[in-house]
């Protein structure tokens, strides 16, 4: 396998563009469009939030027809959440508009949004921005990357993927873009992602390989432990790299689904790592667990925690906080027997022993926790299990972003 550059136009056959259709926003792009040259199979995962924003229902209905897609339309600004049968009206009004220029068919269209809730989508804007867009189109990474951005809300730069792995002789590619900095918690988040592939896959392994990646991926980051109404996650695969079909339980099935899960992971941690108001990408890794559910659990528990994500923001090794919020996560373990670490590019420290405290220099702990990207290591000696989960420090620019996110 190889990292690549590039995100949604790395795959062969894919094309995309950015548009400013100031649907909110007056200064900068706020639409993007993906297109295949080729009419995809597609799979998809969504909120589990019960207030759903119509373009989750109406991707859901798409992804579960069989229908094949060619065409994702993205807006910011505005979620179209909470609108009524008029956010149904826009969702089919913006898919017969994309249908007619792109020269594609209607059932097929994809769309997200993200940005405010319960305020109404201008339409006519809607339409000028996909005529704008559908005339910008292309394939190189460049107009990837202005897709990637044009989908940002309060994101302070865009989330990009791509690696290239062989399957039969083939190259496949598999790129993604992602947006989401907050209103992020387990259980899919206010992330959109897309993700694209000119493997030649079953429907069924395509499925198959994004339902359960996603329980190791962006179901395990946290921001702030809001789940949205919007989440959206769409895999697209054109089949223009001529690989031989890969199908379940083989060993290409299993290439495939690991590349995926790169692409899937990288994206996941930069939206962790883009927290609003984060200086700090946190990783979370329990160790030694018996289950890996367990592990899970743990993990998600310390990345949830208010406190200890104020701790690393103030880089403070406050590490009560830490064993605090493991033992009131539900999961089992003895914590006389855990031991705690700090890791980062800084270097490595123990905090804690079989439950109790070990001396340690508050000076190198310091140092470790400054980094942009540290980790929290909790082993609990119960077994060969592990697992791990992303989130941010919680700094004063989180309240000053959301106190005034409409004005």
């Amino acid at each position: 396998m190889e990292r690549i550059k590039g995100g949604v136009t790395a795959a062969k056959g894919f094309q995309a563009a950015a548009a400013a259709a100031h649907i909110k926003y007056a200064d900068r792009t706020d639409m993007a469009m993906i297109y295949s040259e080729k009419p995809c199979k597609t799979a998809g995962t969504f909120t589990s939030n019960i207030v759903k924003a119509a373009p989750v229902t109406w991707d859901r209905a798409v992804v579960e027809s069989g229908v094949k897609s060619q065409a994702v339309i993205v807006n910011s600004g505005i979620a179209n959440a909470c609108t009524g049968a008029e956010g149904g009206r826009i969702c089919q009004e913006t898919a017969g508009k994309a249908a007619e220029v792109l020269g594609i068919d209607e059932a097929g269209v994809l769309i997200g949004s993200t940005g405010v809730i319960g305020m109404q989508i201008p339409m006519e804007r809607v339409k000028a921005g996909i005529e704008k867009l559908a005339a910008d189109l292309g394939g190189d990474l460049e107009h990837g990357s202005r897709a990637a951005k044009a989908i940002m809300t309060t994101d302070t730069r865009e989330k990009e993927a791509a690696v290239q792995i062989e399957i039969g002789g083939k190259t496949v590619t598999i790129g993604g873009m992602a947006k989401g900095s907050g209103m992020i918690h387990p259980n899919m988040c206010t992330m959109l992602a897309f993700i694209t592939t000119d493997a030649v896959i079953s429907k069924k392994a395509l499925k198959k390989a994004l339902s359960r990646d996603v329980e190791d991926t962006y179901n395990m980051i946290s921001v702030d432990g809001d789940t949205s109404t919007n989440d959206t996650l769409l895999l697209l695969a054109n089949g223009m790299a001529k690989n031989e079909k890969i199908r379940c339980n083989t060993p290409e099935y299993d290439r495939f689904a690991e590349a995926l899960h790169v692409v899937n992971e990288t994206l996941a941690k930069k939206i962790a790592g883009d927290g609003e108001g984060a200086t700090a990408l946190f990783e979370a890794k329990v160790t030694g667990a018996s289950t890996k559910e367990q592990a899970k659990v743990l993990a998600k528990s310390i990345v949830c925690s208010n406190l200890t994500k104020a701790a690393v923001a103030g880089h403070d090794a406050n590490w009560g906080r830490i064993l605090c919020a493991m033992g009131y996560s539900g999961a089992e373990f003895d914590p006389e027997k855990a031991d705690l670490y700090l890791e980062s590019r800084a270097g490595k420290i123990q905090l804690v022993r079989d439950g109790s405290a070990v001396a340690y220099s508050e000076e190198k702990a310091t140092r470790i926790l400054s980094e942009p990207e540290v980790t929290a290591i909790a082993d609990i000696k119960e077994g060969t299990e592990q697992a791990s989960a992303w989130g941010c420090d919680l700094t004063h620019g989180y309240i000053d972003i959301n106190a005034d996110y409409r004005s």
